[in-house]
């Protein structure tokens, strides 16, 4: 049976594009926080944060990603030479081996684009 009803009437809501978020802070339906690139931008347009708070939350957000291994979910050390990087689909995925990045691209073959991520 199909339901030919709007996905709003559904109860099914659309994914929330960053312009929707700077909107809703805007008006004040949304916090602004630092643990998002739409409300890091928006502190330190405001004054609330500094710049220099603004790239520090920008890469601990980032390193957050870079901890677990994408394969088996095993917590990455600091030694950035032991972290292997590949690219699935525009978004860098971290490794802590050869051999799970070689599994991973296997798993999801379509998405890997062949070149490496060099830092």
């Amino acid at each position: 049976m199909t339901n030919n009803q709007p996905a709003e009437e559904q109860g099914i809501k659309k994914p929330e594009t960053s312009e929707d978020i700077q909107q809703d802070m805007e008006e004040g339906k949304k916090e602004e926080n630092v643990y998002s690139e739409e409300g890091r931008e928006k502190l330190a347009e405001d004054d609330e944060i500094s710049p220099e708070e603004e790239g520090f939350m920008e890469g601990a957000e980032e390193r957050g990603k870079k901890n677990c291994c994408a394969e088996c979910g095993k917590l990455l050390g600091e030694d950035e030479e032991n972290i292997i990087e590949r690219e699935f689909e525009g978004e860098v995925k971290w490794f802590c081996s050869e051999e799970h990045a070689e599994n991973y691209a296997k798993k999801h073959k379509e998405e890997e684009n062949p070149a490496r991520v060099e830092e």
